[in-house]
């Protein structure tokens, strides 16, 4: 699906209560894991021991971090939403309410789900909060929910 663009951050006002659209599917490897484990230090072996997770794990194989999944919603908001001017640079302003309902497991392609829940104005910017629901193909349970505020700075 293309992403929607809009001219200018008061152009989003238009789309509040809406969901935006459905970013492209992203196929999580165990290469990408395990350099999130390296990045990160977590190397817990649910992430990265494969035979172990095999054996030991509920998910049957390794599973990618959850703050992998969250890190990757400024990836699929790009491909959702853009805006085209009046933007001096754009800043993740932060996150409300994360969950992580399912595990997303190695080789599983997972996409996202927008909705521009508000727009608000802020000292120099426009701050917009989004609704993100990580899905992961054929799972019953979104694997992220997370609420993003993004501050458009004029």
């Amino acid at each position: 699906m293309a992403a929607v663009i809009v001219d200018t951050p008061d152009s989003l006002k238009e789309y509040v209560g809406k969901e935006i659209g459905v970013s492209e599917w992203l196929t999580i490897t165990q290469e990408r894991i395990a350099q999130f484990a390296e990045a990160t230090e977590d190397r817990q072996w649910i992430h990265l021991d494969r035979e172990r997770a095999e054996k030991e794990s509920p998910f049957g194989t390794t599973i990618a971090h959850g703050f992998l999944t969250l890190s990757l919603i400024s990836r699929f908001m790009k491909d959702v939403i853009q805006v085209r001017s009046g933007v001096g640079m754009a800043i993740n302003y932060g996150l409300n309410r994360v969950r992580f309902p399912s595990p997303v497991r190695t080789g599983s392609k997972i996409r996202a789900r927008v909705t521009l829940l508000s727009v608000k104005e802020v000292s120099g910017a426009l701050e917009a909060s989004f609704s993100v629901v990580v899905e992961s193909e054929g799972g019953e349970k979104p694997c992220c929910v997370a609420e993003s505020i993004v501050r458009y700075y004029r």
